[in-house]
């Protein structure tokens, strides 16, 4: 979680990948709730315990016994994550915005500050995991800047509230949430989980780099060795749990995520596809220069997240795993460069296109349906920006004589929303 817009805690996700492949969220949801009460958010108690006692059944059938059950049939609807914003920050927000308030300077000195103090518990997560401590510190920073929100009793909430009732809500992932209030009911009964409550985000997402219940279960460990897997209150554990968790996805230990690049005059920008993977030495043939030192025979695809007047990405296969824990591109950037930041390299040499006025989600909608109709299909008309609308737009651009850059500015929005052009 976090304030000022900074950590996932209070980042909103969503079940929609950025890139593709990226399918698995650990942190999830987390946008601050809005203040009042949903519509019908307390209006239908019998729905709502009727709901809670169909899942305490479920729970105790799975072995979770009464007494943790009972408390979730006591439960009454929390007004304020009923009236949580659902849609995802990160698509409506510019990608620079989110990326200044994820690296600021401060972040980046505290960050250092605690790669320091946690020195050798660092060292002892990389020897075991393979994962480097710049890449975990910039995890925990990203989303609890470094644990700090944990401490904020306007943030932290009872999980078992907020997933009940996300749970127990008429929305199309209500399945999912119910399936994460399980597991919260199981990790609750469990002597080898948290001394007491558990408490997180409006989402239920959990302690100092926020795993929902199902992935505490598949990947906690107790790493301090005091026979809990308390990632609240357990640095050690909290570390070492993300750095299972990254190991499992496939991390690579010793590689990069990728770096900025620079890319040469005239470079054909129907090569930044997002999806083609081409070798370090292929992508230097073509004339595009890693920033970072990357191996030769790496491989990365790449992206250029605000066309070409923004950076452009080399982007390696730990990105993917980075996009694992949380699907927005503007969260794995967050992650990834401050990872680099922590490790003293610089920031991006080439600035974003600040002056841009962003589309709301509605204009993304008109916009996604408008490709659609004129043969440029973009994924469902959502309002959200990921791979299949940059294609259908690099589609419509190249068809049109455009750079195929895949971003839409505001004068390209217009032209596509008043064009009668079509797929030749």
């Amino acid at each position: 979680m976090r304030r000022a817009a900074t950590i996932a805690f209070l980042m909103a996700l969503g079940p929609a990948a950025l890139i593709p492949g990226a399918v698995e969220i650990v942190s999830a949801e987390p946008s601050a709730p809005a203040g009042g009460a949903a519509a019908g958010a307390d209006a239908q108690p019998l729905a709502f315990a009727h709901c809670t006692g169909a899942v305490a059944a479920e729970a105790e059938a799975r072995g979770v016994p009464a007494g943790v059950t009972d408390r979730l049939r006591a439960l009454s609807p929390d007004a304020d994550v009923a009236a949580a914003p659902q849609g995802q920050a990160e698509f409506v927000k510019p990608i620079w915005s989110y990326l200044d308030a994820n690296l600021t300077e401060t972040r980046i000195a505290e960050g250092r500050r605690k790669l320091a103090e946690w020195s050798a518990t660092f060292d002892a997560i990389e020897a075991r995991y393979g994962v480097d401590r710049f890449i975990l510190a910039a995890f925990w920073g990203v989303e609890s800047t470094y644990g700090s929100v944990l401490e904020d009793p306007g943030i932290v909430r009872p999980v078992l509230r907020s997933l009940a009732t996300l749970a127990c809500s008429e929305t199309p992932r209500a399945p999912y949430w119910r399936a994460e209030l399980i597991a919260a009911l199981e990790i609750q009964a469990q002597d080898k989980g948290p001394p007491g409550p558990l408490t997180g985000s409006w989402a239920g997402a959990m302690g100092h780099t926020q795993f929902m219940p199902t992935v505490y279960q598949a990947h906690a460990v107790d790493f301090d060795g005091d026979g809990r897997r308390d990632i609240w209150t357990s640095v050690p554990d909290a570390l070492a749990s993300t750095a299972n968790y990254l190991t499992a996805m496939g991390w690579r230990s010793g590689a990069r995520w990728g770096s900025e690049a620079r890319l040469p005059d005239g470079f054909d920008l129907a090569l930044a596809d997002e999806t083609t993977e081409r070798s370090i030495a292929a992508w230097k043939a073509l004339g595009v220069v890693p920033i970072q030192a990357l191996a030769e025979d790496g491989t990365a695809t790449l992206i250029l997240p605000a066309g070409a007047r923004g950076p452009a990405f080399l982007l390696q296969p730990n990105f993917r795993i980075i996009l694992r824990y949380n699907t927005a591109l503007a969260y794995a950037l967050s992650v990834a460069h401050l990872s680099d930041r922590l490790r003293g390299e610089a920031g991006f040499t080439r600035d974003w296109p600040r002056g841009d006025a962003m589309p709301s989600a509605g204009d993304v909608r008109s916009l996604q349906s408008r490709l659609a109709e004129r043969g440029f299909p973009a994924g469902a008309a959502d309002g959200r920006i990921g791979p299949r609308t940059r294609a259908a737009i690099r589609a419509y651009q190249a068809a049109n004589g455009l750079p195929p850059d895949g971003y839409a500015d505001a004068p390209l929005r217009e032209r596509i929303l008043a064009s009668s052009e079509t797929k030749p």
